[in-house]
């Protein structure tokens, strides 16, 4: 187990350019599985959930090829549908969460798909029902037999429906629309997820020759073609990275450029640390937060205390929630953060109470913090990260926070951050990894 030493309090400055988006890249990636053809995708993010996928869909037969630093070409020329039946996918796919969506492409290319239970973070109850209904709908046949965590699918071909989702799950959206592509007819997919990486998504199958109609709203209509072909995509830059950038600036009172942002895939994130008072401009598509000795946090019109609650896009993406509580702990004011889609995502707080932060956990979903306005700074001490939203607002904090602290548990971290330490340490913080 790998860890950080921080020497915390101390003010960053530079330019940094964020990673290509862990959660376009994992859909992204599974894509390429439905096409024989070369496809080439920029911008991948080094990060450890991203490789793993990549290994796996390796290990099931897809030729991969590195063709720069950040870009990798894609031929699913002759997969193994018998490596999904050994104990060595088991291990691998339940280990990653994003291995979920394997399932799409292989039932509408191949017919049948089998995955155990996907792995992933720890924050609360993660059902993956929607995706099995789906496929249902579109003809599948569905088996899992409690005793055995592991899932089949399989249909000998698959027919347009009318789909309904029960919630807008993202990677649920992200498997039905890939099933749906190369099924016969027309489906409809509605209370669609309809983030930027959904729509990423949809416009590289459209790139490859699907037909996909409401791109960016909730509504879809897919018309089923006969195959795909190849093609180039590139990642976007990741959001959450960006608001974990932005929290941290302001945070430790730090001067930074966050570079090539493509601030129109950002939706409500920069308005929403407006009201925590963080001031930022924008310069072309880079975004500058000078450094900031005060930042307050704004109430409603009628004075009540402000509220930041996660929601579905285009609302407030869950992932940064766990950014905006920690950087309130130094802001001047009040607010409650409400995490309304998980409810184990807030227990880290522990840790930022033992660091001097004064935070009320009112339930699994909600925490009022009370702003120290830099008043009192948050002290060095030792933890663990718990999951990869969690462990970089620990981060933060400990770059925050006066004298030294440890973060054990870093791959948490490492999942979804590239080479978090170097990159910070270039704009001046002091991360040893351990």
């Amino acid at each position: 187990m790998a860890s950080f030493i921080v020497n915390g309090g101390k003010p960053l400055k530079g330019e940094i350019i964020p990673q290509g988006a862990k959660n376009e890249a994992l859909q992204i990636i599974c894509a390429t599985l439905l096409t024989p053809e070369k496809v080439t995708i920029r911008n991948i993010p080094d990060i450890s959930d991203v490789n793993k996928l990549i290994e796996l869909i390796g290990c099931l037969g897809v030729k991969i090829s590195r063709e720069a630093d950040s870009a990798i070409s894609f031929e699913a020329i002759n997969i193994d549908l018998n490596y999904l039946l050994t104990q060595e996918f088991r291990i691998q796919s339940a280990s990653l969460r994003g291995s979920i969506m394997i399932v799409g492409p292989l039932l509408a290319r191949f017919g049948k798909a089998f995955i155990p239970k996907p792995g992933g973070d720890k924050i609360g109850r993660r059902r993956v029902d929607t995706h099995f209904t789906g496929f249902q709908k579109l003809g599948a046949k569905f088996e899992f037999d409690t005793t055995d965590p592991f899932y089949k699918v399989e249909a000998p071909s698959l027919s347009g429906a009318y789909i309904h989702l029960d919630e807008a799950s993202v990677t649920g959206t992200a498997n039905i629309i890939m099933a749906a592509v190369l099924a016969s007819g027309r489906t409809t997919i509605y209370n669609a997820a309809c983030e930027p990486y959904i729509q990423q998504l949809c416009r590289m199958l459209v790139s490859m020759g699907a037909r996909i109609d409401g791109v960016g709203s909730n509504l879809l209509y897919i018309d089923g073609v006969e195959k795909l072909g190849g093609c180039s995509h590139t990642i976007l830059p990741d959001m959450i990275e960006i608001g974990s950038f932005i929290g941290l600036a302001a945070m430790t009172g730090s001067e930074i450029t966050i570079k090539n942002v493509s601030y129109e895939n950002l939706g409500i994130i920069p308005d929403s640390f407006r009201r925590l008072g963080i001031k930022f401009e924008r310069r072309a598509d880079d975004i500058f937060i000078p450094a900031q000795d005060h930042y307050e946090i704004e109430t409603f019109i009628d004075g009540s205390i402000m509220t930041i609650a996660d929601a579905i896009w285009p609302g407030l993406t869950p992932d940064l929630l766990s950014v905006f509580l920690v950087t309130a702990t130094q802001a001047k004011g009040a607010v409650l953060i409400h995490q309304k889609m998980f409810e184990s995502r807030l227990f880290f707080v522990d840790k930022l109470i033992d660091m001097g932060a004064q935070i009320i956990l009112c339930d699994p979903h909600r925490a009022t913090v009370i702003g120290l306005d830099k008043m009192i700074r948050l002290r060095g001490t030792t933890m663990s990260s718990p999951d990869i939203r969690a462990g970089v607002a620990l981060l933060i904090a400990a770059l925050s926070a006066d004298g030294k602290s440890t973060i054990h548990n870093i791959e948490q971290i490492d999942r979804g951050y590239q080479n978090i330490d170097q990159r910070l340490n270039a704009l001046g913080a002091e991360i040893i990894r351990v």
